[in-house]
């Protein structure tokens, strides 16, 4: 991310937001205590040991990291297939009750914008990571890079969606998937849907939770490579595992802390994380057509950290802060509604990204003029 960020918006600006992206991780947070409560169910029916389990896998996910990149690339190739195998053997079991769906109010169009908002919660904060995962990909060809990450996006997670949208829609209809939903929430429906195979079904729920790493691993892994950029503009040196280490200690309370919500942390979460990279992906795109012409060959690669050549990175910067202005009067959360999302629903991911785009191409003009760069 932080070459990508410096020869599209510079140096300030690149170091704002590889700091603002760290929030995008917090979706590590919640997976460590969705894994606390997945294993409650199996150890003890309840969760009262769910803290004992975050700190365990957070552990686990530590030692991960320790080995870098490389291993991270190689758990990741081969945890997508026992998730598949488990989601696959629930369907099998309990399929037969997803056409139970609960009758809903049709949607509104304030609720598909909200729900827009969510979505481009969890998809975009790929962005900001990407370059930092997609580092050992095969550069010969753009198609490399696009394939993997747009498979691993949309057809690993499109269907889930919809797979999950069925199951809570049954949920209510279902005695034991509504009982488990009540006990321990999304890892009680698991346990629910998984209980006619038995003790192999215990066995893919915990299975299940551990293969969760993979998604995990990387969530702490990218921002510690963002703080040695950020203490090295202040000249502080300090290996990476030290990062990797406060990041653990950082996370665990707070894991612990929103287990106690799961669904509600959630969806705060990922509709808080929603607005940002609108302006981040902005940004790279108004640089890379506008300002690049759409050609790669017109990016000095090699002069990714010559602060001298690049841009300030007021231009992006000022773009990005502009937009909120906007952006938080079209907010839809639970603590806050603007006045805008009252009548329209959440509509601040779109307005952060129309806007900070608009006011990049004036702002960045300006720069160049005033700067030369």
């Amino acid at each position: 991310m932080e070459k990508s960020m410096k020869l599209s918006a510079g140096e300030l600006d690149a170091t704002v937001m590889e700091e603002a992206s760290t929030p995008t991780k917090t979706p590590k947070f919640l997976g460590l205590q969705k894994l606390g409560k997945l294993l409650g169910v199996e150890v003890q029916g309840n969760n009262p040991i769910v803290p004992d389990w975050i700190v365990i896998l957070a552990i686990i996910d530590l030692i991960l990291i320790f080995f870098g990149s490389s291993l991270i690339h190689q758990f990741d190739l081969y945890a997508w297939f026992p998730t598949l195998v488990a989601i696959l053997v629930a369907v099998g079991c309990s399929g037969k009750h997803l056409h139970n769906q609960s009758v809903t109010e049709p949607a509104t169009a304030s609720s598909v914008l909200s729900f827009a908002s969510l979505i481009a919660g969890f998809f975009l904060p790929w962005s900001a990571i990407a370059s930092d995962f997609t580092t050992y990909f095969d550069s010969s060809s753009k198609a490399h890079v696009f394939t993997p990450s747009y498979i691993g996006l949309v057809v690993g997670g499109v269907p889930l969606m919809i797979l999950g949208a069925a199951i809570g829609g049954a949920v209510p209809n279902v005695p034991a998937w509504e009982e488990g939903y009540n006990s321990t929430s999304v890892g009680g429906v698991l346990a629910a849907m998984l209980q006619p195979v038995g003790g192999f079904g215990k066995f893919l729920l915990v299975l299940l939770a551990l293969i969760v790493l993979a998604n995990m691993v990387g969530s702490v892994y990218a921002p510690t490579l963002y703080f040695q950029a950020l203490f090295w503009l202040l000249r502080i040196r300090l290996p990476r595992l030290v990062y990797t280490i406060v990041a653990t200690a950082v996370i665990i309370p707070v894991a612990i802390r929103v287990a106690v919500e799961f669904l509600s942390s959630l969806s705060n979460f990922l509709g808080i994380i929603g607005y940002w990279p609108a302006c981040f992906v902005a940004v790279i795109l108004v640089k890379h057509f506008v300002f690049r012409k759409g050609q790669y060959e017109n990016y000095d690669v090699e002069q990714w950290d010559n602060g001298k050549d690049l841009p300030l990175g007021v231009a992006a910067l000022a773009a990005s802060l502009c937009s909120f202005g906007l952006a938080v009067p079209g907010m839809s959360q639970f603590w806050f509604t603007g006045p805008l999302a009252v009548h329209t629903g959440d509509i601040g991911f779109e307005t952060a990204f129309i806007v900070t785009g608009m006011c990049y191409v004036l702002f960045r003009y300006i720069e160049m003029k005033l700067t030369g760069r």
